[in-house]
């Protein structure tokens, strides 16, 4: 049975490395698909609100489907037709079309999102320790790619059609590779925990997708305006305010590989608690101080901080109903989205009234939020044993 599990942690790795090298490349060929159809920075906001659309859709779909049929049939081919479904939007002849395209792109990224997070839970319940923030790693390593290869072909001058069918290939050996892994968990791990019932569990869920929704907020925050703030705010060189995103991206992914360590060591509450503290902490600092090294570090900060956040609010929101866990992730995973797509609006409306530096107290915030509700990521049936020892929850 351990080598069952080993193969299902690597298999469910390989789907979290799709995903992020999928999105890292879409990010990266964005400005040729916007030039290509000539669409203005309003316009091309429409297409991608139909991705987000799309993605918090195929999130809800997915929760009801792997739920009744199993993470193990829904996340590989759903792996398969991601790559499949980025290819039409390099084709999309107009608004309308590039819309469209987003939008059946962004269902099957969530379907992947959900099944993979399902399967992730499932994995580390067999394991019987925490493991989550490392898929969450594999993930950032992948949008690192992919952002790599979106910038290689821009560069060789290769259209984005070419590049998503290059991403696409890439994709069916992963989710062949990840077919061949993938095992049978239904013995491992005993029987899963009792679910708490009732608007309890409905309201857990829900304040787990508050906590979330906080993080992702943090993370388009940095993503849309790190660079941004450094460069216009702290009249850095351009090339220097790139280091802001930089350190935000390197501290999240060093602080993702370490996150199960740590999530076994503290407990996901102690874990998430110093975690929030340390983002509002570090950025909140950074813009009291108010200088190009202070900003780079402050973001560091702000990418350690909110690095284990997302795992192990998706973790517990598995092992809250772990008879239905897809359903709960997917409820969790479309309000953090929200915040994901909506944060950088609302951090930029508020830039235009009161400045850039104010407006990025906003993740500040919400960091203190996260550390102020860590607890929501106890049961109410775990027991003070299971706190002390970090037992998975």
């Amino acid at each position: 049975m351990r080598d069952t599990v080993r193969g299902s942690r690597i298999a469910t790795a390989l789907l979290f490395l799709l995903y992020g090298t999928l999105i890292g490349t879409w990010t990266a060929r964005i400005p040729a698909v916007k030039q290509h159809l000539g669409l203005t920075d309003g316009r091309l906001s429409i297409a991608l609100v139909g991705l987000a659309l799309g993605a918090v859709t195929g999130m809800q779909v997915s929760g009801r489907l792997v739920d009744r049929y199993g993470s193990r049939r829904i996340m590989i081919p759903a792996a398969l037709a991601d790559g499949c479904f980025l290819a039409p939007v390099a084709l999309a002849p107009s608004l309308t079309t590039l819309t469209a395209a987003l939008f059946a792109f962004g269902v099957v990224h969530g379907v992947l999102n959900i099944a993979m997070n399902a399967r992730g839970v499932e994995v580390e319940r067999a394991a019987e320790r925490p493991i989550m923030s490392s898929f969450h790693a594999v993930y950032s390593i992948g949008g690192f790619l992919g952002a790599v290869l979106g910038g290689v072909a821009a560069a060789a001058g290769a259209g984005p059609l070419g590049t998503f069918a290059v991403v696409a290939g890439l994709g069916a050996t992963l989710a062949w590779w990840a077919r061949r892994w993938s095992g049978d968990l239904t013995d491992a791990g005993g029987p899963p925990p009792a679910a708490t019932t009732g608007p309890a569990r409905l309201s857990g869920v829900l304040l787990l997708g508050a906590l979330a929704l906080c993080a992702l907020v943090g993370e388009g925050a940095a993503a849309d305006w790190s660079t941004v703030y450094l460069r216009d705010s702290l009249d850095s060189t351009e090339s220097f305010a790139a280091a802001a995103f930089a350190a935000f991206f390197i501290a999240m992914t060093a602080g993702r590989l370490t996150g199960d360590r740590l999530a076994a060591r503290l407990g996901a509450v102690r874990l998430v608690r110093g975690c929030g503290l340390l983002a509002a902490a570090g950025l909140g600092t950074a813009l009291l101080v108010s200088h190009p090294v202070a900003g780079v570090l402050g973001f560091g900060c702000l990418g350690a901080g909110l690095s284990c956040v997302a795992p192990q609010v998706f973790s517990a929101a598995g092992h809250r109903n772990p008879h239905r866990p897809a359903r709960a992730i997917a409820r969790v995973a479309s309000i953090g989205w929200l915040g994901f797509f909506a944060g950088p609006v609302l951090i930029g409306g508020a830039a235009e009234a009161f400045g850039l530096p104010a407006a990025l107290a906003i993740p500040v915030l919400l960091a203190l939020l996260v550390a102020l509700a860590a607890g929501a990521l106890r049961p109410a049936a775990e027991s003070a044993a299971d706190v002390r020892a970090g037992r998975p929850r």
